[in-house]
């Protein structure tokens, strides 16, 4: 299914805006996304949140990104440093890109696609 293109998780709690926070999410909508910047919805997989009550729990932030670690990315309104630097060592980039799904999609889109002319400009 891959077509060139990589899934992407999005914490929504409505699933038509980016507007959770990472640690707060209770679902995470799966998308997508080919090279050609066509779109298509997979999934959505629900977690437990990792934030709850003012406490953080180390071990619900493994499980949940290990439910997601088959994306490469990950877009949230907000991540914290620590979180982000747990998806990164799972292979997930994360990134706050929060509105509509499909113009933060295109965004990320635009993103990688800038960020792999630079990888050729380099070689």
């Amino acid at each position: 299914m891959d077509n060139g293109g990589y899934k992407i998780a999005i914490a929504s709690s409505d699933g038509i805006v980016v507007n959770n926070h990472f640690g707060r999410a209770k679902i995470f909508h799966i998308y997508h996304l080919n090279e050609d910047g066509t779109i298509k919805y997979l999934e959505k997989r629900e977690v437990t949140p990792v934030c709850e009550y003012g406490t953080h729990d180390e071990d619900r932030l493994i499980e949940n990104l290990k439910k997601i670690e088959d994306c490469r990315y990950l877009l949230v309104s907000k991540i914290g440093d620590k979180a982000a630097a747990t998806a990164e060592g799972l292979g997930v980039e994360s990134y706050e890109i929060p509105g509509i799904i499909p113009e933060s999609i295109k965004k990320l889109h635009q993103y990688v696609m800038i960020n792999k002319l630079f990888e050729q400009e380099r070689k």
